[in-house]
């Protein structure tokens, strides 16, 4: 919104320097973003609130500014002669959608010229960004700048039928616009008709076929209210923004329209000529009455933490047109009409506080201690892996929680459709935006894909976001999940070593360096997934709960992603693993007897896992650390068999152990394996 202080200084005397008066209105919740001086005159560029349609206005902004500065208010005197038939003898109208439109006014002038408008109101509208046309459209815009009231002009010898109905549009009806574009509707859209079709599409903009043009002889005057999320809707669905539909949108009062159209009609018999039709036509079917709201002096002392007398609350509120009525320490206070923001009490106390200036609010010290405020546990969770993945050499990714089917698609190495279907968005913006994301790889490998192009070095990427998983008719569910990928080399090529690629060890490294800094350890299972190489994956358990996966990418999802080489991921549903997590860390003294170390060989099945192995071999209290160090097959070694081998490391709290206790726990680990998993010793 564009204000001249010019145009200002005909309702108010500005006593503030410009710069003051910019501080000042921005203080009261105003902003003024820059200003401009154009000649003798200075233009703020004004940041309204949507729910200040009322600011959209010089006459809204000279009150705030008279409110601001102990000054009244006087408003245009608008007085015209009517001598001409009564209107409601020459036009009818109709609201045949209440719902849509709650008023329509009009006025009509015969005997009008038009012509170009006088220097000064094409020099206003200019400043304010507006190109003059003539003088019945240009008075028009000018008393929508001024009042705020969007107004429309119709040339009245083109309605047809002299009728005017305010009704949807039918499914596919057409409208040419004042802009010379055929635009179809649908039937949720509004438009102002005749007996015979669409005149102008409602509160967005006028119909060519009832344009203002040089034979035009006389004015039918529209000065309506039009229910604000329909303007929005057609305005963004027509992609079609203007002027009118941006003030009808923020809900503009619809007591504006007859102050309005008595002040357009006035100046178009001014620079027009005319007569004016004896009366207003006005249908007015969604009359609300204001109602009052009880405001108390203790309520804005609670609100505001100061405390303020009822006279000082009175005058100003009054400043700003409301109308107060006091009962001892408490007022009932009505909102004047062009203050459709105001509902209850909380809003009547911002407007005392921005008035009279939060700066003039002390600044006093809390009479007690804040409670302690507990940290967001997830919130803290999401911290924690981020700065240990940085310090692992990852790079953080925000992709869109949005996707394509297409996208989704090049995930499935062996299926060809997905399970369960994803979320498709009702109204999506692209192709590529359809379908709400079910999983961060999809998003996060097409980011690599993108910088493969460019870098053909080292790539560790993660990302932490919501997916969505559809819930039978309920809303999806939406855990938080942690996802990376690795590819390329281990190092930098100008390194000794640097052609040595990432490899299935070094992302399960990453995992378990993460899982350890977040105080959790976690077991590795066989998986079953369809995006991961189905002899190099494994499931992240803890506790029988199944945190999510690891694994190389299946082939052919990388060639669906168009990305050389492998590339390995991890998955980690952070919503399962932040209960694991919470806790507070417990001391542990350094132990005070040593440790006993043990190599140990076995021979099992090939199939049987380390992980097997090493939950038997912990189960045992006096082994406090296992390390696997070496994994042979072949000679020596039968067929469908292979050899683990082990360092164990024996150790008790409270004394040093004896071989004799060693060799006795660990022929009870030996007689275990070979019950539960068939090993034998191989030394």
């Amino acid at each position: 919104m564009k204000v001249s202080l010019k145009w200002l200084q005909e309702y108010i005397t500005l006593t503030l320097p410009p710069a003051d008066l910019a501080h000042r209105l921005t203080m009261a919740g105003i902003e003024v973003k820059r200003m401009r001086v154009i000649g003798d005159d200075t233009i703020f560029d004004l940041e309204v609130t949507p729910n200040r349609p009322d600011c959209l206005s010089v006459i809204g902004i000279a009150r705030e500014i008279a409110a601001l500065t102990d000054q009244s208010l006087p408003l245009p005197q608008v007085s015209y002669e009517e001598v001409a038939l009564p209107i409601d003898q020459q036009v009818s109208i109709e609201i045949a959608d209440p719902d849509l439109c709650p008023r329509y006014c009009a006025s009509l002038i015969t005997g009008v010229k038009v012509a170009e408008s006088p220097g000064w109101l094409q020099q206003r509208l200019l400043a304010y960004g507006m190109r003059p046309i003539n003088n019945i459209v240009d008075v028009t815009n000018y008393v929508m700048l001024e009042y705020g009231q969007p107004l429309h002009a119709f040339d009245y010898h083109r309605i047809r039928g002299r009728r005017i109905i305010v009704r949807r549009a039918t499914s596919g009806e057409a409208v040419v616009t004042l802009d010379g574009v055929e635009r179809f509707l649908s039937g949720d859209m509004l438009v102002i008709a005749d007996e015979e079709g669409a005149v102008a599409i409602a509160g967005v903009m006028g119909g060519a076929d009832s344009e203002v043009t040089q034979e035009t002889r006389s004015i039918l005057l529209e000065a309506a209210n039009f229910n604000p999320a329909s303007i929005h809707h057609t305005s963004r669905t027509l992609r079609l923004p203007s002027e009118a539909s941006f003030r009808f949108e923020r809900g503009i009062s619809p007591e504006l329209t007859i102050p309005a159209l008595k002040r357009a009609t006035q100046l178009i018999m001014q620079l027009a000529g005319g007569e004016a039709a004896r009366g207003l036509a006005d249908v007015y079917p969604g009359k609300l009455e204001r109602k009052p709201i009880l405001l108390s002096t203790a309520k804005v002392k609670q609100i505001l933490g100061i405390e303020f007398s009822l006279n000082q609350i009175v005058a100003t509120l009054a400043s700003l047109g409301f109308d107060c009525k006091e009962t001892g320490s408490e007022v009932w206070v009505t909102a004047p009409y062009w203050r459709s923001d105001i509902h209850q009490p909380v809003d009547l106390i911002e407007e005392v506080g921005r008035i009279i200036g939060y700066d003039k609010i002390p600044a006093t010290m809390l009479s007690q201690p804040l409670p302690r405020q507990e940290p967001e546990p997830l919130l803290s969770l999401k911290r924690k892996v981020r700065h240990s993945l940085i310090g692992y050499g990852f790079q953080e990714v925000i992709t869109y929680s949005l996707t394509s089917l297409e996208r989704l698609t090049k995930l499935l190495a062996e299926s060809h459709s997905l399970e369960p279907i994803p979320l498709r968005v009702a109204n999506p913006m692209t192709a590529d935006q359809e379908y709400l994301r079910p999983n961060l790889r999809a998003n996060l490998l097409a980011a690599l894909s993108q910088n493969r192009r460019h870098e053909d070095g080292s790539i560790r990427l993660f990302e932490l976001g919501r997916i969505y998983l559809p819930r039978e008719k309920d809303l999806p569910d939406e855990p938080e999940i942690l996802c990376g990928i690795l590819s390329g080399p281990k190092l930098e090529k100008w390194w000794q070593g640097g052609d040595e690629l990432i490899d299935f060890f070094d992302t399960k490294g990453v995992v378990e360096g993460l899982l350890n800094q977040l105080g959790v350890e976690a077991s590795f299972e066989l998986s079953k997934d369809e995006s991961l190489h189905p002899n190099k994956q494994g499931a992240i358990v803890i506790a029988d709960n199944r945190l999510g996966v690891i694994g190389e990418l299946h082939p052919k999802v990388t060639q669906a992603f168009e990305i050389s080489g492998a590339v390995y991921l991890f998955e980690i549903n952070l919503t399962t693993l932040l209960p694991f997590t919470i806790g507070h860390k417990a001391f542990q003294p350094i132990p005070r007897f040593p440790a006993t170390v043990r190599d140990m060989a076995l021979v099992v099945d090939a199939k049987i896992t380390h992980q097997q192995v090493q939950d038997i071999i912990q189960s045992f209290s006096l082994v406090n650390r296992v390390t696997l160090f070496d994994v042979y097959s072949g000679e020596q070694i039968p067929p469908g068999k292979k050899s683990l081998a082990y360092r164990l490391s024996f150790q008790s709290p409270t004394h040093t152990l004896t071989d004799e206790e060693v060799n006795q726990v660990q022929q009870q680990i030996l007689d275990k394996l070979s019950q539960e998993l068939g090993a034998t010793w191989r030394g």
